[in-house]
């Protein structure tokens, strides 16, 4: 489940809104990559549009601040 995303740096105090994800509710090709998990994470902008798939909520932080984005939990 390791896919490289190229994340925009045009922006500063960019958002974005990290949040669980039911892998079965998923296309079957990343079920097939789930490794088993019943639930991911993913990274969305604040356009909502789907930046990363990541397999634990810390992962999903560490990986929006890595790219300049400031984490939130949505729900």
């Amino acid at each position: 489940m390791n896919t490289e995303v190229e994340f925009e740096q045009d922006h500063a105090d960019r958002i974005a809104y990290v949040r669980p994800v039911s892998v079965a509710d998923l296309p079957s090709d990343v079920q097939a990559r789930a490794g088993g998990l019943l639930t991911i994470w993913a990274v969305h902008d604040e356009d909502g549009e789907r930046l990363a798939l990541v397999g634990d909520r810390k992962m999903a932080f560490i990986l929006a601040r890595q790219n300049d984005f400031n984490p939130v939990s949505a729900h």
